[in-house]
């Protein structure tokens, strides 16, 4: 009854410290799938491409010419609580990512010390 709200096929998330590291070393997306609004209210996560849910399948899709994230690097997600990065993740993984990660929430990067920056 409630399928939208599974999370796509893939291993557990790594943890927020090994997701903020590669990130850093460019060996995976991060992605913020929540509004624009919510992220200037809030800031978001270090490092994060913000891409609203929303507009996602657009610009995520690897046979476009202007796809925003790489197909070849592992993706992790979040929004606000884990909904819409579940969604998300579903979204990428029909598009043919191969390693997606549904991290939660924005409270679950901060919660696990992940840094935050203002926009």
């Amino acid at each position: 009854m409630f399928n939208f709200l599974r999370s796509a096929p893939s291993a557990p998330p790594p943890s927020v410290a090994e997701i903020a590291a590669k990130v850093a070393r460019n060996e995976m997306t991060l992605v913020d799938v929540r509004e624009m609004a919510e992220i200037k209210a809030s800031g978001k996560a270090k490092g994060a491409v913000a891409i609203p849910l929303s507009i996602l399948g657009l610009k995520c899709d690897p046979q476009a010419a202007d796809c925003m994230i790489s197909h070849d690097k592992p993706v992790a997600l979040y929004c606000a609580s884990g909904g819409r990065s579940s969604m998300a993740a579903q979204t990428l993984s029909r598009l043919g990512y191969a390693q997606v990660y549904n991290i939660g929430g924005f409270g679950d990067w901060m919660a696990g010390g992940g840094q935050v920056e203002k926009i």
